[in-house]
């Protein structure tokens, strides 16, 4: 029974990396031709389609890597644990774009007993993932094609040349756009041969190699936060221990949904002002579930956080922060939870342990976008050196 029962897990483990190889595999071959696969006058073919495996397999080889650091590093600590459950998301049936998955997860299956231990599965992941999107990344920055690339996706590019950027959009249309990360600015400067083929930021969604290394970087940064149970939390509990850990997830954690919601509530915009900030803080109440067991105190709290984002835009009108966070902080603070488990062995974490914590917080920073996907609203052809004016939308379009 224990075997039938672990050849239908693995069979089930087998089928959806198969379908999240296709749905990456059509998400690729749809950002690099900017066609659609069901939707327009040219859709996605099998030339495209197999253009889309330069995306997908860049990307799903930085995920697994990242879950079997993970499994690996269990494995060696003789903890039970699943090979990885991958989940294909492709939302093309309906018109949206999408990455072809929703990441990997490996599940626990049983206690895990000690500080040491924790660390080490939370941390190897992270770590083994981003040495692969390093070199992705490196390798797509070092090889970047010519401009002939972006022409035969954008023909009506080809009569500005070079200078495209400042030509091809029109004010005041919304475009898709990855936010700036560190580790990308080192690339751009140090890496590539001739500045002039670095993609616009518009565009950056065309090269498959920039593009999967992006995500992988999002992703990274994700699980990194030091908050709960994430991988994050988890490197944060092994360098701190319990006590302070808890101290700081919440602290973290009350940042995090500030900043996420900073801008939605405004003392300068008070149309159907009460009914809308009324749900919003009611959005925050319900996001602070695991925050604490009492209602007076997560209500308290939910008024807080409104408080602060309000007098923070009556000083700086323009102080924004990023709504696509929102969703994961509600994730985090009402299913997840942001205090991590308490462990039998307490143990301190040797100091090659702590070195490796820190390093962990570096690749955080590297990796960490502050608004990672935006639609932007292009400005004037005469004001192309403005920053691009974010417009809150959602499903974003790249065809």
């Amino acid at each position: 029974m224990s075997d039938h029962k672990s050849n239908k897990q693995l069979y089930i483990q087998i089928s959806l990396f198969i379908l999240t190889i296709i749905t990456t595999t059509i998400s690729g071959a749809e950002w690099i031709s900017g066609k659609s696969l069901l939707f327009g006058e040219e859709t996605v073919g099998w030339t495209e389609f197999m253009t889309g495996f330069t995306f997908s397999i860049p990307f799903l080889l930085i995920l697994t890597v990242h879950e079997f650091g993970h499994y690996f590093t269990a494995q060696y600590h003789k903890v039970k644990v699943t090979l990885p459950y991958y989940i294909p998301l492709w939302l093309g049936f309906i018109g949206s774009p999408s990455i072809g998955t929703m990441g990997a997860f490996i599940k626990i299956k049983e206690r895990v007993d000690s500080r040491k231990k924790y660390f080490d599965i939370g941390i190897a992941g992270p770590l083994a993932g981003f040495v692969v999107a390093f070199f992705v990344i490196w390798y797509g920055f070092a090889t970047l094609p010519s401009l002939d690339y972006i022409y035969q996706i954008h023909p009506e590019y080809e009569q500005w040349g070079e200078n495209y950027a400042e030509h091809a959009y029109d004010e005041g249309s919304l475009v898709f756009v990855l936010g700036p990360n560190l580790l990308f600015s080192f690339f751009e400067n140090y890496v590539v041969s001739d500045p002039k083929l670095i993609p616009h930021a518009y565009e950056m969604i065309h090269y498959p190699y920039l593009f999967a290394g992006y995500l992988a970087l999002f992703f990274t940064a994700l699980n990194l936060l030091p908050i709960g149970q994430l991988d994050g939390g988890h490197i944060l509990y092994g360098l701190i221990g319990p006590t302070k850990h808890r101290l700081f997830s919440k602290v973290f954690f009350l940042i995090f949904v500030y900043y996420a919601g900073l801008g939605i509530a405004s003392p300068y915009q008070l149309s159907n002002w009460m009914m809308d900030e009324a749900l919003y803080v009611g959005f925050l109440y319900l996001s602070l579930h695991h925050f604490s067991s009492e209602k007076r105190e997560r209500l308290m709290y939910a008024l807080g956080i409104f408080a602060a984002q309000l007098v923070t835009v009556y000083f700086f009108p323009l102080a924004e922060g990023y709504t696509g966070w929102l969703l994961f902080s509600f994730i985090l603070g009402r299913v997840m939870g942001i205090y991590h488990p308490p462990v039998l062995i307490d143990t301190p974490l040797n100091l090659k342990r702590k070195v490796l914590g820190w390093m962990a917080l570096v690749v955080f920073v590297l990796c960490f976008s502050p608004k990672p996907f935006d639609i932007v609203e292009t400005q004037s052809k005469e004001d192309k050196s403005a920053t691009p004016t974010i417009r809150s939308e959602t499903n974003p379009s790249p065809y």
